[in-house]
């Protein structure tokens, strides 16, 4: 083993040996290098007569550019757009973002977590997780409405044992807490550790966890976990901050986590995809909370240098170009009203789709899941094959929805408003034609 990967996990064992104990065979190999990353970032701070360290092409003092691409980007200087960023990523925009994570999760107030380190949205973070906590045969815990490409990253990819519980009690319109708690303990008494994923708001069903059952979660997590049962839970908030109705909590259940328990380990995926509407961007965040007894600096710094390493060995850094983009427009004037205005227009589809659901004929081809927030909404569909009603939808009528097995997911989110009646009475009109012709 490298003596860097070393160094990092003494610190990290030191400061809470269970934390050690999660991390996969390929998280204890991670380390950050020294070599010419190190080097290059004592230059840039000391070279103050000449710096050739950098493996970019300069002049005149900036990043040698073509007029042509710096055309495209006239808010920003050549170094801002072409530059490499750091591994871990810009620092002025992970110290922002670590900011707005506070002051949009009341429940970390008083609390200590890592510095976000920047990643190529949130797969990529989810990537990063799988590599520093996931070898082959852990258990990963889903719900059964999950967004497909969890089993992509942790199943094929890492070859985690994935296993669903519910995401609602049967029959019922809440989150199956009974359901996730007894599929935990199993995991537990089996493996001695397990993942938690949980997706809130969710994709595919728009639902997002209430006030009311957020405290049960966090307690059903900490109970389960002790000595020898250690439970790593990923956050994956791609959709944050997108809470159409009152009772959603309005915040991540990472701040609830965070400090909890020593032998519970939260990890937030956020980013910039869906919060600032900026998809293409590619910039997310991976966030690390832990016990450590007063050691939580050094903890963290170590997780960032061992997800700094996975990022360097396998893509270099993030984009620079993405990066600088955010930054400067978080400290725009009028950024936050900006957002609060395609809030406010989410919000009024998510109603439209709310209020034209409650149509009495509904009700005989089609079962609405509850929602609400985030992009989707699924209804499970009576008597009808989805795949065939999917295709029969695209063929005949022109109008795309995504089959899941017995259900079919409606993004309102790409939805005019006035455009939503129309296309649920397009879905009840194909539905009752399959459900009546012999």
């Amino acid at each position: 083993m490298n003596p860097l990967a070393e160094e990092l996990n003494a610190t990290i064992e030191s400061a809470n040996p269970s934390m050690y104990s999660v991390l996969s065979g390929l998280g204890r190999q991670l380390f950050f290098p020294r070599g010419i990353l190190t080097q290059t970032a004592e230059a840039r701070e000391k070279a103050d007569r000449y710096n050739a360290t950098i493996g970019i092409a300069r002049q005149g003092g900036h990043a040698m550019n073509l007029p042509a691409i710096m055309d495209m980007v006239p808010g920003l200087s050549a170094d801002e757009a072409l530059d490499y960023a750091p591994s871990t990523g810009n620092a002025a925009l992970r110290r922002r973002w670590l900011d707005d994570m506070f002051a949009k999760n009341p429940s970390l107030a008083g609390k200590e977590v890592s510095l976000p380190v920047v990643t190529s949205g949130v797969t990529h973070g989810l990537t990063v997780a799988g590599e520093m906590f996931v070898d082959p045969g852990d258990v990963v815990l889903v719900t059964d409405k999950f967004w497909g490409n969890y089993n992509m990253v942790f199943g094929v990819r890492r070859g985690a044992d994935v296993r669903r519980f519910p995401l609602f009690v049967d029959g019922g319109a809440s989150f199956d807490v009974g359901g996730m708690a007894a599929a935990l303990g199993a995991a537990l008494a089996e493996k001695g550790k397990a993942l938690v994923l949980l997706n809130f708001p969710n994709n595919p069903t728009g639902y997002s966890i209430r006030r009311s059952e957020a405290g049960e979660v966090v307690d059903a997590i900490c109970s389960a976990a002790g000595p020898g049962r250690e439970v790593v839970v990923v956050l994956d908030d791609a959709y944050f901050g997108l809470y159409y109705d009152d009772e959603c909590l309005a915040e991540s259940l990472f701040g609830l986590l965070a400090g909890r328990s020593e032998h519970v380990f939260p990890v937030k995926l956020d980013g910039v995809t869906k919060e600032e509407y900026a998809w293409g961007l590619r910039v997310g965040f991976i966030t690390f909370s832990a016990v450590a007894g007063g050691k939580e600096k050094d903890l963290y710094a170590a997780l960032e240098k061992k997800a700094g390493g996975t990022i360097r060995g396998n893509i270099s850094n993030c984009s620079q170009l993405s990066q600088s983009v955010v930054l400067a427009a978080m400290d725009a004037p009028g950024f936050a009203e900006q957002k609060r205005d395609k809030f406010e227009l989410m919000r009024a589809r998510a109603r439209k789709v709310m209020d034209v659901l409650e149509k009495p004929e509904y009700a005989r081809v089609w079962e609405p899941y509850p929602f609400n927030a985030g992009y989707f909404m699924c209804v499970r569909l009576k008597d009808l094959d989805a795949e065939a009603f999917r295709v029969r939808l695209l063929e005949r009528y022109g109008v795309g929805v995504i089959a899941e097995g017995t259900d079919i997911r409606i993004a309102f989110s790409c939805l005019e408003t006035e455009e939503i009646p129309d296309l649920f009475d397009i879905m009840y009109r194909c539905a009752t034609e399959m459900t009546d012709q012999p």
